[in-house]
């Protein structure tokens, strides 16, 4: 019922057992031939501000902004669901799942709900996803940890001084990147200015932003893609002091794809950290993100 859940099945090789998906679920490439059981209940199109207007409009008489597909389930009649229980804008709620299982005549999935909001909180999901579906977990879990002390050692074998970053998740109104971002950034040898390590992304006002002038900025929005995230970006320029901040000075705000990488607490947040590693140490890591994954923002955009 959301795309880190997929990446999560898929990893753990499963992903030939894979029935359906959400409308989101698009890596990898193959399961987006499944039958799609999960559908928004707003436009997703428009502006940062008229997507949140939306979203917070729904929210006021809806527990999700999102419908499951439950006579589409029926006809699947999966063993399991794997859902969450950690955002309702990111995806269908864990009740909404309960109660469309409950009118189900066919079949009773067992329900898995994930809430990682750390890394240490996303290896157990993915050991206790691979106990439930009887898959070598603990290998898959030992090769991303492996990765991740790589980066992390790398860094400090360094030895330079850390550079303070902002990593926004919203752009209008303004919201940093909280849960797992700020372990990410820490691990990548940055300072992470706004949210904390496993805690709910907070709103952010201009003016602390502006007063903390960071020296590298990282915008990743919620869903977007590098292009939807560009544009997002454009607002910036009109916000009163943007020029002036030694990021913007300096070249070194960054637009990142955030749907597929930072907002996923999937298997590819360890690639989340070596694309904030190969930001803030170029020349250092080169793993071949930018362009791809990640772009710098132009200083006259």
């Amino acid at each position: 019922m959301l795309p880190s859940a997929t990446e999560l099945v898929a990893v753990l090789g499963l992903a030939d057992q894979l029935v359906g998906r959400s409308h989101e679920c698009d890596f990898p490439e193959s399961v987006q031939h499944l039958p799609v059981c999960t559908r928004p209940k707003f436009d997703p199109e428009g502006s940062s501000r008229e997507v949140h207007d939306r979203v917070t409009a729904l929210l006021t008489s809806a527990l999700s902004v999102y419908q499951v597909e439950t006579a589409v389930i029926e006809q699947l009649r999966p063993t399991h669901i794997l859902t969450q229980a950690q955002c309702e804008v990111c995806a269908v709620s864990l009740t909404e799942v309960e109660e469309a299982v409950a009118t189900l005549t066919h079949t009773q999935p067992k329900i898995v709900s994930l809430e990682p909001s750390t890394l240490a909180e996303l290896w157990s999901d993915i050991e206790r996803v691979a106990t439930v579906l009887n898959a070598p977990g603990k290998t898959v879990v030992l090769a991303l940890q492996a990765r991740v002390r790589a980066c992390a050692d790398k860094v400090q074998s360094l030895g330079v001084r850390p550079r303070t970053v902002a990593c926004i998740e919203w752009t209008d109104p303004l919201m940093a990147a909280g849960n797992w971002v700020p372990e990410l950034v820490e691990l990548a040898g940055g300072v992470n200015l706004f949210g904390t390590i496993g805690k709910h992304s907070p709103w952010l006002e201009w003016d602390a932003l502006r007063t903390a002038d960071p020296e590298v900025i990282v915008v990743m929005p919620c869903g977007y893609d590098l292009e939807h995230t560009r544009q997002a970006a454009l607002g910036f320029s009109r916000l009163p002091g943007w020029s002036e901040l030694q990021a913007v000075q300096s070249g070194e705000v960054f637009i990142v794809d955030g749907n597929q990488y930072f907002n996923r607490p999937g298997p590819r947040l360890v690639d989340s950290l070596e694309i904030l590693a190969e930001i803030l140490h170029p020349g250092i890591f080169a793993f071949s993100y930018m362009g791809r994954a990640v772009e710098r923002l132009d200083r006259r955009e």
